[in-house]
């Protein structure tokens, strides 16, 4: 559907005027409440993007071949407090019908227009935002109501005002609406399932970072049992020993081919960490005791979160990354939210403080609750992944998640004719990694976009076609690259079931069939550390 430019300047022209005069004249306040898409929004571009070409706001870095496209971009006030950035972008011409919110990564405070660049080129309206974040979440130190909208309101208010948008542009709303994210994206997936399941038809939700509070806390406890003290620390070849070590004990025992370099299942690992004593120091191998173990709670013996798993050691966002200060830098700002910038590590009491974090966060970021019955019954289909080599947000939590919500739901059985969750052997955080790096979670087009390889597609199909994916087939690209060719492609299949090496070539699928592995296995939280 091709709409004039006039008609969307006209539209948001009004927009921007209703806007204006909630904001100048009080007598309008009662007349604005009749329409609430233009309360406290603020337009603060409209344009027209011909040429293929769309520069990034502030900066000079581009993104081309786009189809020309309708681009909107809101600054929306739920709160007094609060600054939500949206971007909202619509085909010109051969919209799908469908919208498609995104998410974001890390702490946010900016738009990810990459994802919202490969929608657009799919076909969907898209939308973005900065989740109320910017210019950077450790900058929203004294602003409680955006530590809320950060943790859900943010994606929420994107949600509404991108179909009030959309709407308008182009005379219908959309057909269907899908969401899909990974990192603080599958946070914000969860969320949006948990707390407002009329928002989406389907949800896709990568690596979710939706344990927040404890995740981060991992993070906070890998860094002080590595820096408390001199030689705790490991050099990167000492790492990319330890997980060579660990791959070659193990490799081909979980499932996976016996010359594969990853993990298929690595909760079926098995490893003595005292057999490194010729390579690490005592006070190492302790350390890694340690990590291993997860944060625990140290007056009642606990378990807060796990850790990451065996096998991801030596991996970019691994212990190289989570030993040194940059993670101080990068995913301490909670802690900097509720202490400031003069927070001290080596001072957190993983008892009081932990439950003093809760007290405050836990409610505004988490996304632990296993009731989806609102989701369910507004018809919804969501699919989770996780890789298993992701040492940034282990997969381990979201199986326990996922098993609560089969508990909670009513068996996997019932739980799975709306909520499947595939494992992707030797994948990192979102994709890379030593193993499988692709299924089409980058909307990127380098795997054929039918149901079978294509995750969106997949979810597609179920959602609009009542098919839901029994397996997909995902990629390993050569160095992880995919412009070097293919190195191999594997099946994966609903959890519980992980793909199984039956003979022949280990790049082909059909060298793999399905087996059920045993389910839960994982380190299991205390129960007030699910909240």
């Amino acid at each position: 559907m091709n709409i004039s430019h006039f008609t969307i300047s006209f539209v948001l022209s009004s927009f921007i005027y209703t806007a204006a005069l909630c904001a100048q004249q009080p007598d309008y306040i009662n007349r604005c409440t009749d329409h609430p898409e233009f309360r406290n929004v603020t337009i603060m571009a409209s344009e027209s993007v011909m040429n293929g070409i769309f520069t990034i706001p502030g900066t000079e870095q581009t993104i081309a071949g786009l189809p020309p496209f309708q681009r909107v971009a809101l600054t929306v006030h739920p709160t007094p407090e609060s600054n939500i950035r949206i971007e909202v972008w619509m085909p010109e011409q051969g919209w799908n019908g469908r919208f498609l919110g995104t998410g974001n990564g890390g702490g946010a405070g900016s738009i990810s227009y990459g994802i919202m660049a490969a929608g657009l080129k799919r076909g969907f309206a898209v939308a973005n935002t900065d989740m109320g974040t910017s210019p950077y979440a450790n900058y929203v130190i004294e602003y409680p109501e955006r530590w809320k909208d950060f943790g859900h309101r943010a994606t929420h208010e994107m949600t509404v005002k991108a179909k009030n948008v959309i709407t308008e542009y182009y005379g219908q709303s959309p057909r269907y609406s899908y969401f899909f994210g990974c990192s603080t994206g599958g946070q914000q997936a969860l969320s949006e399932a948990q707390r407002y399941p009329e928002d989406y038809d389907g949800i896709i939700a990568g690596a979710p970072a939706n344990n927040r509070t404890h995740l981060h806390t991992g993070f906070l406890w890998n860094y002080k049992v590595t820096n408390t003290e001199p030689g705790c620390k490991f050099s990167p070849e000492e790492l990319r020993l330890i997980t060579e070590t660990i791959i070659k004990v193990n490799a081909g025992k979980d499932g996976g081919a016996p010359g594969d370099n990853f993990l298929t299942d690595p909760r079926l690992a098995k490893f003595d960490f005292d057999c490194l004593d010729t390579l690490l120091t005592r006070k190492q191998i302790e350390t890694l005791k340690k990590i291993f173990s997860g944060p625990i709670n140290p007056t009642t013996g606990e378990q807060i979160y796990t850790s990451f798993p065996l096998g991801s050691e030596s991996q970019p966002m691994g212990l190289a990354y989570q030993q040194d200060k940059s993670v101080t830098e990068g995913q301490f700002y909670q802690f900097l939210w509720l202490w400031g910038n003069d927070f001290d590590y080596t001072e957190f009491d993983f008892d009081k403080d932990m439950e003093l974090v809760d007290s405050k966060l836990a409610s505004v970021l988490n996304a632990n609750n296993p009731d989806l019955r609102a989701f369910v019954k507004r018809g919804g289909k969501m699919i989770m992944y996780t890789g298993t080599c992701d040492p940034i947000v282990p997969f381990q939590d979201a199986i326990h998640y996922y098993e609560r919500v089969t508990k909670e739901m009513g068996g996997l059985k019932n739980t799975q004719k709306f909520f499947r969750y595939f494992l992707v052997p030797g994948m990192a955080h979102c994709g890379n990694g030593p193993g499988l790096n692709e299924f089409g979670q980058f909307l990127s087009g380098n795997v054929p976009e039918d149901r079978e390889h294509d995750l969106m597609t997949a979810l597609i199909s179920w959602v609009e076609q009542d098919k839901a994916p029994e397996k997909l087939i995902a990629t390993s690209f050569n160095e992880g690259e995919p412009q070097k060719g293919i190195r191999l492609r594997r099946p994966i299949f609903p959890y519980p079931a992980f793909p199984h090496y039956k003979g022949g070539d280990p790049a082909q699928p059909s060298s793999f069939k399905a087996v059920v592995h045993k389910r839960g296995n994982v380190p299991v939280p205390a129960g007030r550390y699910l909240e």
